[in-house]
């Protein structure tokens, strides 16, 4: 897909180069077109990019800023439908199903086990898969969840390094909850881990800005929404309920 904006800002051929190497480094980014002369700006991407989402990554207080809207321009083999759209169910179907799945794996864990559910360890083997299976999305294409995350996230936004590091810890908090390594330590981590991450979250989306959430890595592309806010919440609160 490709996408026309103007870039105003720019007086050199050391200008030109600067945005296109930082619009370059989101993920999927194939080409980029700059006409000097008036900022006429092409990108050629993969994925699809808000105006937020190039302007984040040319530097929002940077002296480069798009003046007007983007134009979508599609080749007749592009998809033509976007999240906007989009139902709810169509657009977030990759995660309502991947929580489904970890919901009821976590039922059947118990099965021929107890003669009901005990909820205290649904919660806990619920925990193990989502953030074994969520850091699994995000490791398959590191560099473009740390892109993305630092979008929003508070302390990736600061540190690009978090990025990078942020799916290992979900990874080593799946396993700490696989194998009920020191309950108190594994949620109290959870509830700081992810109740700091939810901070950007909700910052997000009080601002209504339209950017992509990278909860399920660079995989997917859906739009960071409430239900966002509702998945890291859910998590801080089973966490918090367990530590108590």
């Amino acid at each position: 897909m490709k996408k026309q904006l103007t870039i105003t800002g720019m007086t050199c051929e050391g200008c030109k180069a600067t945005v296109t190497r930082n619009i370059k480094k989101l993920p999927g980014v194939q080409t980029v077109s700059i006409n000097l002369s008036n900022g006429q700006t092409i990108v050629d991407a993969n994925l699809i990019y808000s105006e937020d989402e190039i302007q984040e990554a040319i530097g929002k207080d940077s002296k480069y800023q798009i003046v007007r809207q983007e134009t979508n321009l599609r080749s007749s083999s592009a998809p033509q439908s976007t999240t906007a759209t989009k139902g709810f169910f169509a657009t977030y179907k990759p995660l309502l199903l991947i929580v489904v799945f970890i919901a009821g794996v976590s039922v059947l864990a118990q099965a021929g086990q107890h003669g009901s559910i005990d909820w205290s360890l649904w919660m806990r083997h619920f925990m193990a898969g989502f953030f074994i299976v969520f850091s699994f999305f995000k490791l398959l294409n590191l560099e473009g969840f740390a892109n993305s995350y630092r979008m929003y996230d508070i302390v990736a936004a600061r540190w690009k390094g978090w990025g990078y590091i942020y799916p290992f810890v979900e990874l080593a908090l799946g396993i700490a909850y696989l194998i009920h390594f020191n309950p108190t330590i594994t949620n109290l981590t959870t509830v700081i881990v992810l109740g700091v991450s939810s901070i950007g979250v909700i910052k997000s989306n009080l601002d209504k800005r339209k950017i992509k959430c990278a909860c399920l890595g660079d995989v997917f592309n859906l739009p960071m929404s409430k239900v966002t806010i509702i998945e890291d919440l859910t998590m801080v609160g089973m966490a918090a309920i367990m530590l108590a």
